[in-house]
């Protein structure tokens, strides 16, 4: 018996299955057989973990010298996705200041909301802000002895359970693993799949194995065909490994240091060493599979489901962060640019988005946004402000 199962929401069962996924993914050391897993019920939340605080608007680094209206557009796109009076109230008050003088803009945000500093678990209050953007790449329908591989669509026998009806303290937590006979086992990783242990279909075929990995990490992208038309690939599904970082990989190996660890980086080493980049990318374990998404002239739609802003839209960790949150970003932007300091919203999520304050700045789409998006790489600090009157539970 199984989660899967019609009807059935025992605990035991997805227990058990909870503990199959999680415990499968912990790499387990050899030559020992595999300890038994033995979590045999929901994990508990961590004792410490991130936090919002209140905090005056003078602690806001550039606050006052930002273009509120920008940021604010850019959060008005998310309305419809935040639930809760407080939300809906300031969404219906801030539409109704949309066009107003910077002046009477930036009174009315810092009087209907409060600045909220988030406070990772160790206490500290900053942390790393990286970016991401969408490519534009030159792909086709079939594949070819120069398009040879292959964006995967959604495999059918990947399965994919929320156990948040059963257990609440893992909401948002979704396994994904297939049925081998009665079981229900943990989904092949990346080398599995490349290696023929998958059944998902091939949407596009690429020529180039890097720019088809870069994509999976940025989300989404858009494909010029022969034709001439251009198809845009958005996130759909994921095999339910973790990710792991091929630049911090390749710093561990000594073959790139920290500074030099930028997609321009990984891009000039994987130039350098064709022979070793296809062992290098099965590092990550982590496989995204992608569908179709209209092409049309906007940009890419994220985690929330709206479509993204360049430079106002921000990827979170939703666990700490609302998704649909105004956020003001305070940090580093790429060498040679201005600091980020400018009202975002939390629009996006992404797998090495994790923890408080720890953050992905969407840079548009092309060559340009991937230039600035590869670099950044930098310090920052994270407030989420908050309409006035919201309950305390829903501030952390």
């Amino acid at each position: 018996m199984s989660c899967l199962s019609p009807g059935v929401r025992g605990r035991v069962a997805c227990a058990a299955l909870l503990c199959l996924v999680a415990c499968a993914s912990v790499p387990k050391p050899a030559p020992a057989p595999p300890a038994p897993c033995t979590c045999g019920t929901a994990p508990a939340p961590p004792a410490e973990h991130p936090q919002l605080r209140p905090v005056a608007w003078s602690e806001l680094p550039g606050w006052a010298e930002d273009q509120h209206a920008e940021g604010l557009r850019a959060f008005l796109r998310g309305c419809p996705a935040l639930r809760g009076a407080p939300w809906k109230a300031f969404c219906g008050a801030a539409r109704a200041e949309e066009g107003a003088t910077p002046e009477r803009l930036r009174a009315f945000l810092e009087a209907q909301l409060v600045p909220h500093a988030v406070i990772n678990a160790d206490g500290t209050r900053t942390g790393l802000i990286t970016g991401y953007y969408e490519p534009v790449l030159t792909g086709s329908l079939t594949p070819s002895a120069r398009f040879r591989f292959p964006l995967l669509g959604v495999p059918p026998d990947l399965l994919v359970l929320d156990l948040a009806s059963v257990y609440p303290e893992v909401k948002g937590l979704r396994l994904r693993g297939r049925l081998d006979g009665a079981r229900v086992v943990p989904y092949p990783d990346r080398a599995q799949i490349e290696a023929g242990g998958t059944q998902a279909p091939a949407l596009i075929w690429l020529e180039d194995r890097l720019d088809g990995f870069i994509l999976e990490i940025q989300g989404s992208g858009k494909v010029r065909l022969d034709s001439g038309e251009v198809l845009r690939l958005a996130y759909a599904e994921q095999n339910g490994h973790p990710y792991r970082a091929i630049g911090r990989v390749l710093v561990s190996r000594g073959e790139l240091t920290v500074d030099k660890a930028t997609l321009p980086g990984i891009r000039l080493w994987a130039n350098q060493h064709p022979e070793a980049l296809d062992e290098l990318l099965r590092q990550n374990p982590s496989k995204v599979f992608f569908t179709r998404a209209p092409a049309d002239g906007g940009g890419p739609r994220g985690s929330l489901g709206v479509e993204l802003t360049p430079l106002r839209s921000l990827a979170v960790d939703p666990r700490v962060i609302t998704l649909g949150a105004p956020v003001f970003l305070a940090g580093d932007g790429p060498p040679g640019s201005p600091a980020l300091n400018r009202l975002m919203a939390a629009q996006d999520t992404g797998g090495a988005i994790r923890g408080g304050v720890r953050a992905d700045v969407f840079f548009g789409t092309g060559d340009l946004a991937a230039a600035q998006a590869g670099v950044q790489r930098g310090r920052g600090r994270l407030f989420v402000l908050l309409p006035r009157g919201i309950p305390e539970e829903l501030a952390n």
